[in-house]
């Protein structure tokens, strides 16, 4: 395994309550991604205390100009998913910029790519070529259709996707058109997937001392986030269509109308809807044969929804989740962000914790989601300015003065 030794700190230190749970302190990772998909993963690998270099071209990520809006002259996209990374800038065009790169590739465990098929070939990093030089890193590909087929050289963006493989066409109201997902779903589940892929293949190296070649597509990615809907096609023959906020194979499963708002409710088996019944003083809907169990709720999703709502509708928001509580009826408030922000479970499980940052006043970021012995990784450095680092890490690499000017000359 490479040496991590010598390695200098990150620049834009920060502060974080709890202790750090560095489990890949030691694993160099070199990010050659843009957009989001790339950068998540290697974010991940970096919250989890990888030395993340992220190579940047001239000019900077493309996503440092997706705005408004900007908090201080910076793009909340790009500080989503760029924190505890170095960057440097490299024109990989130019003989000195790849020199750097093979330089860097040699001091790594791990190399992540995410350009169009060919691209990458043509720069000369392509996975045969790394491997060659380096048989024991772990090298990740990320595509938008997959690395085979007549899309193999079409760019993948999360709503492109999102349209190609269905989830378009299941987004929205029964009578309006297709909707994209609010969230960038597929760009972040193919970067969660990403970072899996590669810590597996860490741990195949650990057994045996080879590299692999990790491939993920934001394709393979959104056909999982639809494969229930694909496996009832195959199983019905109908195709699925829009629902709302309801859920086909469940009933009643959906949002309900209150007095001021709407409240998500889940009955999600019979014991539930009895209770939900019971609690809105509806229990003669137990004896009725249309509802008796859920596939004759789903056959009259309708009836059962009207019934349901003409008591909701007599409540407001609050009073309904309250009693639906007292009931274990499982229900949610629909809320926008300006609520999640200020939420006492958020605040309780420190899934937004304020950070401090050299540039933006009250910097607050969303965090690594999971916790490791009750500890959850923190934010070691915020998302760097363009080529932060670019001197600091030739430094590293053995390059002399001299030598970084003139790396560093047409930046």
């Amino acid at each position: 395994m490479p040496s991590s030794s010598g390695r200098a700190k990150c620049s834009a230190l920060v502060k974080r309550s709890g202790a750090d749970v560095n489990v890949l302190q030691g694993i160099r990772v070199i990010d050659v991604t843009q957009n989001i998909a790339g950068p998540h993963s290697t974010q991940t690998l970096g919250d989890l205390g990888a030395d993340v270099i992220k190579i940047e071209p001239p000019g900077g990520d493309p996503t440092r100009s997706w705005g408004p809006p900007f908090w201080e002259g910076e793009p909340p996209l790009f500080l989503s998913y760029n924190r505890n990374k170095r960057s440097v800038v490299l024109d990989l065009k130019s003989e000195g910029g790849r020199d750097v790169l093979w330089r860097l590739i040699d001091s790594a465990d791990v190399f992540v790519q995410a350009y169009r098929a060919g691209v990458i070939e043509k720069l000369g990093f392509a996975y045969e070529q790394v491997r060659e030089r380096r048989p024991d890193i772990i090298y990740a590909s990320v595509t938008g259709y997959g690395s085979r087929g007549p899309l193999k050289e079409r760019p993948g963006y999360d709503p492109l996707i999102q349209a190609y493989t269905g989830v378009m066409s299941l987004t929205g109201h029964p009578d309006g058109p297709p909707a994209r997902v609010g969230g960038s779903v597929v760009d972040v589940g193919t970067g969660i997937l990403t970072a899996l892929g590669i810590l597996a293949g860490l741990r195949e190296r650990d057994k045996t001392g080879k590299g692999t070649h990790v491939e993920a597509s934001l394709l393979a990615t959104s056909l999982g986030w639809v494969s229930y809907h694909i496996q009832g096609y195959l199983a019905s023959g109908e195709v699925p269509g829009r629902m709302g906020t309801g859920l086909a194979s469940i009933a009643p499963y959906e949002a309900f109308r209150t007095e001021d708002g709407e409240l998500m409710i889940s009955a999600g088996n019979d014991g539930i809807f009895s209770r939900l019944c019971q609690s809105l003083g509806l229990a003669e809907l137990l004896d009725d044969e249309r509802f008796r169990d859920n596939p004759t709720r789903v056959a009259n999703r309708d009836a059962v929804h009207a019934l349901i709502e003409v008591k909701t509708a007599r409540m407001s928001t609050e009073e309904l989740r309250a009693l639906l509580d007292e009931h274990r009826v499982p229900c949610a408030p629909i809320r926008d962000v300006s609520e999640v922000v200020d939420d006492e479970q958020v605040r309780a499980n420190e899934l937004l914790e304020p950070v401090e940052h050299p540039r933006i006043p009250g910097y607050r970021d969303v965090a690594f989601p999971l916790q490791f012995d009750g500890v959850r990784p923190g934010t070691r450095s915020v998302p760097p300015m363009a080529g932060e680092h670019t001197v600091e890490v030739l430094a590293e690499l053995g390059y002399s003065e001299q030598e970084i000017a003139s790396i560093t000359a047409g930046d």
